[in-house]
């Protein structure tokens, strides 16, 4: 397939872009200057609404993963930035999408298990409703503006990616440094659930749902076996053979990283696959330990 991807130099996409090489697939990147470094003359300002999708040619599909990175104290104007990275530019891709003279047959769109909201220990699968907070309601409106696509003919993937599993960034790798020396531990009580994905896992879901015409809407992108922070940091632990019982409080977490720390950090949803088990996807690593394991070995 010919695929057009945004976000090619985040964690997700740099992984990705070369995943779908490898398997044939040609991979043209949508970057924010025209270079011989994006695959072809393509390039987009998301900000301002401005796509030039140049000599691009015939896509088969997109997969659009772009977005403000969400760490950092949320100022009101990084939160700003956080949603209009996502949604203005979703939407602005979506109707230069239903311009093509050919139509992509897909669009896959990244999302977020924050969709649910800080939920307990609710078992949560895609029929579920949102939540409340900042972070369900930018995903709320995030999939909203994939609307335009849907409706002028492209089937829509809205993937609800959760925490993954990486030594190469995201939560897991900023986590790495303390648990190595022995000073990691729970996130205040460490009842919240963290639903996770290994990367592998995560890359094949999206090469599955490029391929199973079948899914459309709503897609969760995590491991079956969601588990809380204490036992994520119990495992993480055990996996690096090091203590993990220097808990950092809820109240020096607010302080460190204020809203960000209620919306990330201390919040949680039990998020499970019902679509992708639905539709027959095999989970590589399905268990947290195997799972950490695996992405250890890739720092080595």
């Amino acid at each position: 397939m010919h695929i057009l991807l945004t976000g090619a130099s985040g964690l997700i996409g740099s992984a990705l872009a070369p995943f779908l090489a490898s398997g044939g697939h040609k991979v043209t990147k949508l970057s924010r200057a025209a270079s011989p470094a994006s695959g072809a003359n393509a390039w987009w300002n998301p900000a301002k609404g401005q796509i030039d999708f140049g000599g691009v040619g015939d896509l088969e599909a997109v997969i659009h993963l772009a977005g403000e990175p969400l760490g950092g104290r949320w100022s009101p104007t990084k939160k700003q930035r956080i949603r209009d990275s996502r949604v203005s530019g979703t939407r602005s891709l979506s109707a230069a999408l239903v311009r093509l003279p050919r139509l992509p047959k897909v669009l896959v769109c990244a999302s977020a298990t924050g969709f649910y909201g800080s939920r307990g220990d609710e078992l949560l699968d895609e029929q579920c409703p949102s939540g409340t907070g900042f972070l369900a309601e930018v995903c709320r409106a995030w999939e909203a503006a994939t609307a335009p696509a849907a409706e002028g003919g492209i089937r829509v993937v809205n993937l609800r990616i959760g925490v993954v599993l990486s030594s190469k960034g995201g939560a897991l790798a900023r986590m790495l440094p303390a648990f190595r020396l022995g000073l990691g531990g729970k996130l205040g009580k460490g009842a919240q659930y963290w639903s996770w994905i290994a990367m592998e896992d995560l890359l094949g879901a999206i090469h599955h749902t490029l391929l199973n015409q079948n899914l459309r809407g709503a897609l969760n992108a995590v491991s079956p076996h969601p588990v809380t922070n204490e036992e994520f940091t119990r495992t993480l632990g055990a996996v690096l053979r090091r203590p993990a019982f220097c808990a950092l409080p809820a109240f020096a977490l607010k302080l460190l990283f204020g809203e960000l720390a209620e919306a990330l950090l201390l919040a949680g949803a039990r998020v499970r696959p019902a679509r992708l088990e639905q539709t027959g996807f095999g989970f590589r690593f399905p268990g947290l330990g195997e799972a950490l394991h695996h992405a250890l070995e890739q720092d080595q």
